[in-house]
């Protein structure tokens, strides 16, 4: 299964102002749960981060931790990569069928990164993982049980699109069971010295 184990902790996120304290606390809290985690903040602002080290500081993190970006596959291709196909289901389809992300890993953490970009369709697969914890295959009609822990993240306002019907209501407070919102620099600028310090370490 692919699926990545690096140990990225919460020592990791460099930082010492009081926003990012605060912000690792509630991360840190939120690892404990196996409550859907939605991660806010502008680009670069260490999303995947946070969430590689919550899933180290979880009960999962003997399992592998998952990253898909949602806007970078393409739209087909995400639905396979994600539910799979069953033998036949579109041209090109393995014989056999694949099974996908989601069925075959089991007790794992997904990240589904810019999950803003997610299809609307899509969106309503998804919401049956969180409230039924099964998939249907593409093409498929039987149900298969899943168990995976998902940590979303954004740089969009999921909120204005759900107003602008862009973004399923029903899905936006399934996965904001715990939101996390992370500050950009400009907005804690005492960690502008540990910064220049972490990376003049790291770069001589």
């Amino acid at each position: 299964m692919t699926g990545s184990y690096q140990r990225y902790t919460f020592d990791d996120i460099i930082g010492e102002s009081q926003e990012l304290v605060d912000v690792k606390h509630r991360a840190r809290i939120a690892s404990n749960s196996d409550s859907t985690i939605l991660i806010q903040g502008e680009t670069g602002t260490g999303k995947e981060l946070f969430a590689r080290a919550i899933h180290n500081h979880s009960l999962r993190k003997k399992k592998p931790f998952i990253p898909i970006n949602c806007a970078a596959i393409p739209e087909t291709l995400l639905e396979s990569e994600l539910f799979g196909y069953e033998d036949g289901a579109f041209t090109g389809a393995k014989k056999g069928g694949k099974p996908g992300k989601f069925e075959i890993a089991k007790g794992v953490t997904v990240f589904l990164d810019e999950i803003g970009d997610m299809p609307l369709h899509l969106q309503a697969k998804l919401l049956r993982v969180l409230q039924e914890k099964e998939i249907q295959r593409l093409g498929g009609t039987r149900t298969i049980p899943v168990d995976v822990r998902i940590i979303a993240a954004t740089n969009k306002n999921l909120e204005k699109m759900v107003a602008r019907g862009e973004f399923r209501e029903d899905l936006y407070y399934r996965i904001n069971v715990i939101p996390l919102i992370i500050p950009p620099l400009r907005d804690r600028r005492g960690d502008i010295l540990p910064l220049i310090n972490y990376f003049i370490r790291k770069y001589n």
